[in-house]
């Protein structure tokens, strides 16, 4: 059994050059842009994978998440 996990990708107008920034809502942090909502919705998802995926050399088997809580 996989688990799902749920996020929100905001899109901004696009500006003068026609860049459209996608971000994703839960993890400030994941931005990225395209020239069309889907580019910059790749994108992002992409960045977000990268920030998600273990750092070379950590033992994928543990369990150690540290999760910000908004105030």
């Amino acid at each position: 059994m996989s688990e799902v996990l749920r996020f929100t990708v905001e899109y901004e107008s696009p500006d003068e050059t026609g860049a459209i920034v996608a971000r994703v809502r839960e993890v400030p942090s994941a931005l990225s842009f395209g020239y069309t909502r889907e580019e910059a919705r790749a994108n992002v998802l992409d960045a977000l994978k990268l920030m998600l995926s273990p750092e070379p050399g950590v033992d994928a088997t543990e369990d150690t998440l540290d999760v910000p809580i908004a105030s």
